[in-house]
């Protein structure tokens, strides 16, 4: 008994350093790399068109129509899996590419803390401006599927802890973008609602538009590459998982441009009170969780939990911090990072300080996949990683990665471990966190980037394999290590 709760100590301590140990923390971990390659396109792991359908392959977990589950579970598909016909290469290259748009564009935003949303109307009605959001959708990189309106019509949703705005393309359409499934008529469901300029949710949104001649509220979002979508907000019925939820205020958006991928449209699950947990808290207690797999190295789909049962019971926990001018991102207290089992001297919390008016910090990112840091945090860290991998044979760069290696025919190497201290909650990363395939060829790179600005963004690779866990209502971050199986 005492050994097996040392042993538990023990890897809880791996995890969170936070906790005492029973000797000292690795310096090196083992990283398999014939177990990982670039991922493919990997089919969708569910696909229900209809409510009847849905029912027949999610068994029955909760009641049929169920208005009042606490607690709903989804699964989660990869954006790559909308593009069958790309290869791995182009499929990471693609990825990269969206990953620098929407970094740039995030980044943007931070600096410029223009408001949220949506744009000021003209006396005439319509819309005067755009306010960017700052995003730019490839943006969200993991999409879910749900039924909209009454009965339920089930399209592909991109989830996006980076936006606010919940909206989908609708019928009659100006101009859409190709999408897998039929675009959604709010004409033919039951629960569709138009919201007057009057109402409190049109007053939420930053400005709102307003159509003078029907009064009814109108919404415009624009992301960091120009994409764009215009149309009604409104309040639907949404349903996950044979699950109705009420009431919901969205975007029925009737001209959408850009850069949008094969999903229908967007479920915002930002900070702000628009976003889905924002609207949902009385129904979900403002809590809610993801755990992303590693698909180098598995097929199983990631998920997406809503509800109390969204937080584990191993996670740790670090405080959010509240930006007094921007309330989409979820900040976090960065205190440092620590390389080969040592904390690195020249990475310190006054790198990442978020400023009373709202400039740098840290923020965690679903939508983002490279961690990107300020860059003499990076540097630091980054130097402080080549020391403890010099054994290591080096590699060229490759795109946005400085520091490669070339792992061919090897059957396991010792890396350096990295840990990122939160306040609160010291997270060890296992090594295929931190260290990635990039090519068919047996190449690895350090996935980790700098960035000029003074925003730092946690990514989504370094996130595998965690329960992320947002508890909106005791204003709180958690990570489960294991979190996916």
């Amino acid at each position: 008994m005492v050994g097996r709760r040392k042993a538990l100590l023990f890897s809880l301590c791996f995890f969170f350093l936070s906790l005492p140990c029973f000797s000292s923390l690795p310096s090196f971990q083992t990283l398999i790399p014939n177990s990982h390659s670039l991922p493919s396109a990997s089919p969708i792991s569910f696909q229900p068109d209809s409510e009847s359908d849905s029912e027949s392959l999610l068994g029955s977990e909760f009641e049929s129509g169920s208005d009042s589950a606490s607690s709903i579970t989804l699964n989660l598909d990869h954006i790559d899996a909308l593009s069958s016909n790309k290869t791995p290469q182009e499929l990471f290259s693609s990825r990269l590419q969206r990953d620098s748009r929407r970094v740039k564009s995030i980044a943007t935003l931070a600096a410029q803390i223009p408001g949220r949303n949506v744009t000021h109307a003209p006396r005439t009605g319509g819309f005067s401006s755009s306010v960017v959001s700052g995003l730019s959708q490839g943006s969200g990189e993991y999409f879910t599927r749900l039924g909209v309106g009454t009965p339920a019509r089930y399209v592909y949703m991109v989830l996006d802890t980076g936006s606010d705005i919940v909206w989908l393309q609708c019928a009659p359409c100006r101009r859409c973008y190709s999408q897998s499934d039929p675009i959604f008529d709010p004409r033919k469901s039951k629960t569709y609602a138009t919201i007057p300029c009057s109402s409190p949710h049109c007053r939420r949104l930053d400005s709102a538009g307003c159509n003078t001649r029907r009064k009814t509220c109108l919404y415009q979002v624009s992301y960091g590459d120009g994409s764009f979508t215009v149309g009604d907000f409104s309040t639907e019925t949404l349903t996950f998982r044979r699950n109705r939820v009420k009431g919901v205020a969205l975007g029925c958006g009737h001209d959408n441009e850009g850069l949008f991928v094969g999903a229908a449209g967007l479920l915002g699950l930002g900070k702000g009170k628009l976003s889905f947990p924002g609207q949902t808290g009385h129904r979900f207690n403002q809590k809610f969780s993801y755990c992303l797999v590693d698909r180098s190295a598995s097929s199983k789909p990631s998920s997406v939990v809503f509800g109390n049962a969204a937080v584990s019971r191993i996670a740790r926990f670090t405080p959010l911090l509240s930006n007094p001018k921007l309330d989409t991102f979820y900040y976090v207290e960065l205190l440092g990072i620590s390389v080969g089992g040592t904390r690195v001297p020249g990475v310190a919390a006054s790198l990442f300080k978020l400023d009373q008016i709202g400039n740098g910090g840290v923020i965690i990112d679903s939508g983002t996949s490279v961690t990107r840091l300020i860059r003499p945090a990076y540097i630091a860290m980054r130097d402080a990683f080549r020391v403890g991998a010099k054994t290591l044979k080096r590699a060229p760069d490759f795109s946005l990665f400085d520091t490669c290696f070339d792992l061919s025919n090897m059957n396991e190497v010792k890396v350096p471990t990295v840990v990122l201290h939160f306040r609160g909650a010291d997270v060890s990363l296992p090594a295929t966190n931190y260290l990635i395939p990039v090519d068919t060829n047996g190449k690895f790179c350090f996935a980790f980037a700098g960035t000029m600005g003074g925003l730092s963004i946690i990514g989504n690779i370094q996130q595998q394999g965690f329960r992320v866990v947002y508890d909106l209502a005791s204003s709180r971050v958690g990570f489960a290590p294991g979190g996916c199986a």
